[in-house]
């Protein structure tokens, strides 16, 4: 067997509506099938997905308080009132900042923006940047993706006389700040159509409304921001990113077009992951390790040569960050391995003196992918006295709601579910884990601790092809709540396996199910070559895509996980490094069988081995528990009863064959009835023969082996068809009939000599037929199967 790394939730679609989406639309069963899993099981509903390009926005005018805002903005744009955009650090913020800074700039008004330093400031509105304001004559200050767990700051305005419009997406807390108007789609009272817009998204309906139609210059900038800051890319927020991305294919802005080549992005043929893995990091940078105003800068920049430089800074600065992301991930793991192990923590919260605030959050995810407990990263300022970090969470554990329950601790915190960001006293962090720990304890389950894989559908290699992978590429955008589709391929053979890269540590495989075949690339996943044995069928799961190279074009998957549902067997017979492979095998629930005595002198390291089982006899054989084990059986039974009652209606998870057997004279050859014939016609022809003395030179006159003459001699013997006296064979003078099977010595000879032909000499596939039918397939356990939710 082989165990997937995850739990397989594998989504089952009503095939009624799946054939009428099909005929319907026009489109294969499997994309039929990716819709309705999605919750688009109407043909409207689908269509509309689909095509969402030609979908319309929503009037911002649905979202409370837009009439305010828009009145006081215009009022301040007429009267030349300086305005203020208040955003945050992130790629979300830095677009909601640069949506709103376009657009009044071009209003006409008398417009800057300030984002604070997440170091000397921290996230959110404060009461420096806002008595800073008040210096400065701002009499409007518009917040973006920030400002509504900002209470307190809310009421400094007003009593510094400043007009505050917050806009925002974050949860709102059960108290709101005190301001001219807040835009929020989530607030209860709002009937806005759709909760989940990004900052920019929120930032983009203030502009709407401002100009009075769509700012389709703005969409690139959107999207850009929506995709980045991982909201659900479904309804609105899906318009925004489609759009976006069409525009980004066409910009001509200077920024843009520098930041794409510095991540060796081809812009016409940019996705989503272009944006989540090439530009957006890079935005991102620039506020986690200083001011985050260069990110906004670049994006308005007009110049070319300009942006260029830029550009060029910010991604020397983004290599930074990725430095301080190593090298605080190493502090951080090596910190939960040997202080918080996850045994006894349900809830990881780490810190570090020094460690950089901007990246915390980044480390926190790279914890959840290792350990998969919901994480809080913290540095620690032994001056302030102040922990600043970030949390991610794993599904089933709403990360807001449990930090609610601890407010008192978190004098500033906000976020989402699964994600948030927060400041407290060094000296409460002890408590905030207890707290989070115990939370955790109540709310999940053990199975909730190993992570799950959401499957949209199973498929055959003969359903794949260029079309249903173009038209599955119809549900792009992908993100969240509309995640890359995860297809299950099950129970396939592989024409090829083998490990690829400089380290050897990605994965390339072809699939087959004759007559029809898929190639297969797993990166992170070249160990898993060493655990599959050749005939084994696998089970994989992973994402389709086009292969495009030589102008040849072909499907293809990525694979996120690969499974065994069988026992399998690892032929190792004959391998002189038998130290190097069985170091290799895994040690869980591993067995190391040894039946003969003498395999320890043959290998002296299994002295000290501890998972060894001496197993001199049968009796002791059938009392082993293998269920579940990786059995290495080192070397030959000495009877065919060890190894039948070690295996026969058990339940190994994996065979290590290696039967190590000394190439004696006694299992050399088995003599022939021929041979037996012309040994006792010799005898009787020349009587008494010596073979203590002349053994040898019979042996060699027949070109057999000295242990034959001996073997047969005992045969004979035991047979009474001879005596043997002081080294002196000749025949009885009265003999009866019998059979060679009647001598013991024939007769475990015979055994051993069939059982060295069944278990040593015979092919891989003849030995797993052999070992297939002593083991139980049909009853095996099912919690060794695939763990399927």
């Amino acid at each position: 067997m082989l165990k997937s790394k995850s739990r397989w939730n594998l989504q089952t679609a009503d095939q009624n509506i799946v054939e009428v989406l099909a005929q319907e639309l026009h489109i294969t069963p499997l994309v039929a099938t990716l819709l309705v899993n999605r919750g688009l099981d109407t043909v409207e509903a689908a269509r509309s997905f689909l095509f969402i390009k030609k979908q319309e926005f929503h009037d911002p005018y649905l979202l409370k308080d837009m009439d305010i805002a828009v009145g006081r903005i215009h009022r301040a744009i007429e009267s030349q009132e300086k305005i203020r955009i208040f955003g945050d650090y992130d790629a979300d913020g830095v677009s909601s900042t640069t949506v709103m800074m376009e657009t009044l700039t071009k209003l006409g008004a008398n417009v800057d923006f300030y984002i604070p330093n997440r170091f000397s400031e921290g996230y959110g509105p404060n009461e420096m940047a806002f008595r800073l304001a008040a210096e400065q004559d701002v009499k409007l200050m518009i917040t973006v993706d920030t400002g509504i767990s900002a209470i307190e700051e809310a009421d400094l305005a007003k009593e510094l006389g400043i007009d505050y419009i917050v806009t925002d997406h974050h949860e709102p807390s059960p108290v709101l700040p005190d301001a001219l108007a807040i835009i929020h789609p989530k607030l209860e009272d709002n009937p806005y159509p759709f909760k989940d817009l990004a900052g920019v998204g929120v930032a983009l309906k203030l502009a709407h409304a401002l100009l009075g139609e769509l700012p389709e210059d703005l969409l690139e900038i959107a999207a850009i921001g929506t995709i980045a800051d991982l909201v659900p890319l479904f309804g609105e927020n899906r318009l925004i990113a489609a759009r976006g991305i069409e525009k980004l294919r066409q910009t001509k802005r200077p920024g843009l077009i520098a930041l794409m080549k510095k991540a060796s992005i081809q812009q016409q043929a940019l996705t989503e992951e272009s944006i989540g893995f090439g530009l957006a990091p890079r935005i991102n940078a620039v506020g986690r390790l200083g001011d985050a105003d260069p990110a906004v800068d670049l994006l308005m920049e007009n110049d070319q040569s300009l942006a260029n430089v830029a550009a060029d800074e910010i991604d020397e600065i983004n290599k930074q960050r990725q430095a301080i992301v190593a090298d605080i991930t190493e502090h951080a793991i090596n910190e939960v391995e040997t202080n918080f192990p996850i045994e006894s923590n349900s809830v990881l919260v780490i810190g570090g003196e020094g460690w950089n605030a901007g990246i915390v959050g980044i480390v926190a995810s790279r914890l959840v992918d290792r350990f998969y407990r919901p994480v809080i990263v913290l540095s620690f300022d032994p001056e302030t006295g102040l922990a600043k970090g970030s949390a991610r969470s794993i599904e089933g554990y709403d990360l807001f709601k449990n930090l609610s329950t601890c407010r008192e601790l978190l004098p500033h915190f906000g976020g989402h579910p699964m994600a948030a960001g927060m400041t407290l006293k060094i000296e409460d962090v002890q408590e905030l884990r207890s707290r989070l720990c115990a939370l955790a304890d109540e709310q999940l389950t053990e199975e909730q601790w190993t992570p799950v894989t959401k499957l949209d559908g199973k498929t055959t290699l003969a359903d794949i092809s260029i079309q249903s992978i173009e038209e599955m590429n119809l549900l792009a955008p992908f993100g969240m709540g509309n995640p890359k589709p995860r297809i299950l391929i099950e129970q396939v053979h592989l024409s090829s396996v083998r490990k690829i890269g400089s380290n050897h540590n990605h994965l390339k495989l072809v699939l087959e199910e004759t007559p029809d075949v898929l190639d297969g690339i797993g990166f992170g996943l070249g160990d898993t070559a060493d655990h599959i044995s050749p005939i084994s069928a696998v089970s994989v799961i992973g994402e389709l895509s086009i292969n495009e190279w030589n102008n040849n074009r072909k499907p293809q998957i990525f694979l996120k996980d690969i499974c065994v549902d069988h026992w399998q067997l690892f032929d190792h017979r004959g391998s002189s490094q038998v130290n190097k492979w069985l170091t290799e095998t895994p040690v869980k629930n591993r067995k190391v069988i040894v039946f003969n005595e003498s395999t320890f002198k043959q290998y002296p390291f299994l002295e000290t081995t501890e998972d060894v089982l001496y197993i001199p006899n049968a009796v002791m054989a059938e009392n082993v528990d293998i269920d579940g084990s990786s059995i290495i059986l080192m070397d030959m039974p000495p009877e065919r009863a060890h190894i039948d009652n070690l295996l026969t209606d058990k339940h190994p998870e994996r065979i290590y064959a290696h039967f190590h057997h000394q190439q004696d004279n006694f299992l050399a050859t088995m003599p022939t009835r021929d041979h037996f014939k012309w040994f006792y016609a010799f005898l009787a022809k020349k009587g008494p023969f010596d073979i203590k003395k002349r053994g040898d030179e019979l042996a060699k006159y027949r070109g057999w082996s000295r242990h034959t003459i001996d073997f047969i001699s005992q045969v004979f013997f035991e047979l009474d068809f001879v005596t043997i006296e002081n080294g002196l064979i000749e025949l009885s003078s009265q003999t009866n009939k019998r059979d060679l099977s009647e001598s013991d010595s024939y007769r475990r000879k015979n055994e051993q000599f069939e059982l060295e032909q069944e278990l040593v000499y015979s092919s891989y596939q003849q030995l797993f037929e052999w070992l297939n039918k002593k083991v139980s397939v049909s009853s095996r356990p099912e919690e060794e199967a695939t763990e399927w939710i």
